[in-house]
């Protein structure tokens, strides 16, 4: 998955980068490739440095159940959530040109922040700003965390990128929106938080009877590669708060346990927006959470809830993928965290070109994915 840097139009590694549009020409296709070996590769000849989870027991095996929602609670999640409300108020503020340090980066980051804060479920919303080295000096990034009741022990992260991959401006005027890299996960995250408000009320309002189990969302910034994708050209947001997250002690004032620690499951979205996706099982460790994502559709299908959706097209397949994806969830997968990726292999057609806009979305897919992202949230947090 990884392409070349082309000779022209790019500074030479250590020349300052030019202010905001004054970035090098198009960059290559560097995000996101592929580790031959799969999670052995990643830390050879060690095992994770990361200590047990809160959430697990003295037997080493973590076994957090789900509650498995009935006919009513899918109708009921079916019906709240609204793909062209979406699209609208969600999805269409991101669809613009957004890499890091960039006017639109701040832009959909303020958008972000005011779409969750609007909010009735009580969200604490963070914004991570940290400057980062790469390849032409010193940029900022700002990642953005959203969290009910920060003070659970146990958290499901949600994530996805929501800064874009540059591109230079002799695209005749066109730039970059990155639809499915990663505007539409973004929009997808909102319209949960959104459709779900009011079960995920009960986190907080409730938080003394379900003080354990709550939910985090995550939007870091500077996935993409500068450059040439490298452990130290790309990831910028998430290596950052994994490190970050790995050195804060979680529940505050723990000695020994920290924020890493508190994670559950982090599920990644990336690369979602196009027609007929098919999502692999990248992780073996996580397969049964990736068999109720296949349980969820199969039900949702069979309901007639999805649309556009013969059985035959199931997304998420029972394969696994033969490799794994330099993605956003590195940093913490390093660290022994679960991981739950949901990025389609084999990747959109318009990964990394300027077709990936909003006229190549499929919204019956989008609708689709939004509904079994939602029932499986709310049976991991059991409402």
């Amino acid at each position: 998955m990884r392409g070349l840097t082309p000779a022209w139009g790019v500074p030479s590694p250590g020349e300052p980068l030019p202010a905001h549009t004054d970035l090098p020409e198009t960059l290559q296709e560097t995000a996101k490739p592929a580790i031959a070996g799969g999670a052995a590769q990643l830390n050879p000849g060690r095992k994770p440095t990361r200590s047990c989870p809160l959430g697990v027991g003295e037997g080493g095996q973590y076994s957090h159940q789900p509650s498995i929602l009935n006919f009513s609670g899918i109708q009921q999640v079916a019906a709240h959530t609204d793909v062209s409300q979406m699209w609208q108020n969600d999805l269409h503020p991101i669809l613009i040109e957004r890499y890091p340090g960039s006017p639109g980066n701040y832009a959909v980051r303020q958008h972000i922040k005011r779409r969750i804060q609007r909010l009735q479920a009580g969200w604490v919303v963070e914004e991570d700003t940290f400057q980062g080295y790469t390849p032409y000096g010193y940029r900022t990034f700002s990642n953005i965390i959203s969290t009910l009741n920060p003070s659970a022990k146990r958290h499901l992260v949600l994530a996805c990128h929501h800064d874009s991959k540059y591109f230079g401006p002799q695209w005749d005027g066109r730039v970059f929106v990155g639809a499915t890299d990663s505007a539409v996960p973004c929009a997808m995250l909102l319209e949960l938080a959104r459709a779900l408000d009011s079960q995920l009320q009960s986190i907080t309002t409730s938080s003394a009877s379900r003080p354990d189990l709550s939910l985090k969302l995550i939007f870091f910034d500077g996935e993409e590669a500068f450059v040439r994708w490298s452990p130290t050209d790309s990831l910028y947001g998430s290596r950052h708060l994994a490190q970050k997250m790995e050195s804060t002690p979680h529940p505050p004032g723990a000695t020994n346990t920290n924020q890493l620690q508190s994670i559950d499951l982090f599920v990644l979205l990336d690369l979602i927006g196009a027609s007929n996706p098919t999502f692999p099982n990248y992780f073996s460790n996580t397969a049964r959470w990736f068999n109720r994502l296949q349980a969820i559709e199969r039900k949702l299908h069979g309901l007639g809830l999805l649309k556009n959706h013969p059985s035959e097209r199931q997304y998420f397949r029972g394969n696994t993928a033969p490799r794994l994806i330099e993605d956003d969830h590195i940093p913490f997968l390093r660290r022994g965290v679960q991981i739950l990726h949901l990025i389609p292999s084999p990747f959109p057609k318009v990964w990394h070109t300027m077709e990936d806009n909003e006229q190549n979305l499929n919204k019956p897919t989008i609708d689709n994915l939004n509904k079994i992202l939602q029932v499986f949230v709310l049976e991991y947090l059991n409402l």
